[in-house]
């Protein structure tokens, strides 16, 4: 049967007027890459689920440009080749618009040339070597599309050297494990320390997985080193302080950010109290939206606390800023969502911080070292190693105006 003309006509208005709101209505795609099992997953899965909560927040309040955010998740395993995959995949198949997490150097720079190339931005809420966000700076590029949200390498490298120092101790060990990660953290640790006139008295490689510590500590021990020094993550930094106490070697251990992990707190038990290591986030309930989010994330992961606290809080807070950047932006173009992000008209209200313009053109680092305190292991929890930052914890700490 054919339809007369202006019922043809009301028709295809009608078609139209469905489908237009539809299409406005489709979710923003993001990526969200980390290792959710393995050695590294107190980290990947707290980023996640900081990332989940910061999502459902602003869906809650009706998305951003009138849309709903979508997050897009994926296991990179803690490994490199997994992690450049996964990349491919958010970018080609999934059509995500940016992409957050990488938990793992090593994984972070083996992926995310692929989004360099496609120009989606990538902010790195937890990874933390120092080259993840000068690895595409003009003059040789263009444009970067790569950010981060937590304490880069060089920043934690000089607090744990500055620290030891401060501390009055003389010969000072470097334990470090063998990944990009360990590596670099350990040039950095190097570069510092000859900066102030210091030379290690030993410096000492460990791999992945290893549960024997016992030769490093040793040569270490014998080099009359009275501070260690050590690049790692949570089950080998654990392994360490146990082979310490086994050794009945008792000296001070300051280390890189991940003795704030749960297998840290797990492996080393009552061998952890007492270590030291660099902090974005503490969970403290002082100020309100901190109280907020770790009250939500208690309730809706059912724990008494965050696995690893700095991964769950940077990963929160990145999705802000993502979400501030692309209504900047108007638009999910990978391009405008960069610019934006370089320079944030709004304040952005998160647990780490206030964050208020946290990158520019040249400085892709939201976190400078004025923001990041001392925590210490104590009893299976991780506090203020220092008295005066528990006294300031409702202090909101902003970006000085050049980064370190």
């Amino acid at each position: 049967m054919r339809l007369p003309l202006t019922a043809l006509a009301a028709a295809l208005v009608c078609a139209t007027i469905l489908a237009g709101p539809a299409r406005a209505a489709d979710p923003i795609k993001i990526g969200v890459s980390g290792p959710y099992t393995g050695g590294s997953s107190s980290m990947g899965v707290s980023m996640r689920d900081g990332v989940r909560l910061a999502v459902q927040e602003i869906n809650q309040k009706g998305g951003v440009l009138g849309r709903q955010l979508q997050i897009v998740e994926r296991d990179d395993e803690a490994k490199n080749e997994v992690g450049a995959q996964v990349a491919q995949e958010l970018i080609n198949k999934e059509k995500v618009v940016a992409t957050l997490g990488f938990i793992n150097t090593g994984v972070a720079l083996a992926a995310q040339r692929f989004y360099q190339e496609a120009e989606i931005p990538v902010i790195n809420n937890v990874a933390t070597g120092t080259v993840i966000t000068n690895q595409f700076n003009p003059p040789d590029y263009d444009a970067n599309y790569v950010f981060r949200t937590s304490a880069y390498d060089v920043l934690q490298a000089g607090m744990m050297a500055d620290e030891a120092i401060a501390r009055g101790f003389k010969k000072i060990a470097i334990l470090a494990d063998s990944t990009n990660y360990g590596q670099l953290g350990r040039e950095d640790l190097e570069k510092y320390l000859k900066a102030k006139g210091v030379t290690p008295v030993a410096v000492e490689k460990f791999n992945i997985k290893d549960v024997d510590m016992t030769p490093q500590l040793l040569k270490s021990q014998a080099a009359g080193a009275d501070v260690i020094l050590a690049y790692g993550i949570g089950p080998e930094l654990g392994q360490i302080a146990n082979g310490m106490a086994k050794l009945g070697w008792k000296v001070p251990m300051i280390t890189s950010w991940p003795a704030s992990m749960q297998s840290f707190i797990d492996i080393a038990g009552q061998n952890g109290n007492g270590v030291t290591m660099p902090q974005t986030f503490i969970e403290d309930k002082t100020l309100p939206r901190r109280k907020a989010f770790l009250e939500n994330y208690y309730a809706t992961f059912k724990v008494s606390k965050i696995p690893t606290p700095v991964a769950g809080a940077q990963g929160y807070d990145s999705v802000f800023l993502l979400a501030a950047a692309i209504k900047q932006a108007g638009s999910t173009d990978g391009a405008k969502i960069r610019a934006a992000l370089e320079d944030l008209k709004e304040k952005v209200e998160g647990v780490v911080t206030t964050y208020d313009k946290p990158f520019t053109k040249t400085d892709h680092n939201a976190i400078t070292r004025n923001m990041v305190v001392f925590g210490k292991v104590q009893d299976g929890r991780i506090v203020y190693a220092k008295e005066e930052d528990a006294k300031n914890a409702g202090v909101v700490r902003l970006k000085e105006k050049a980064s370190n």
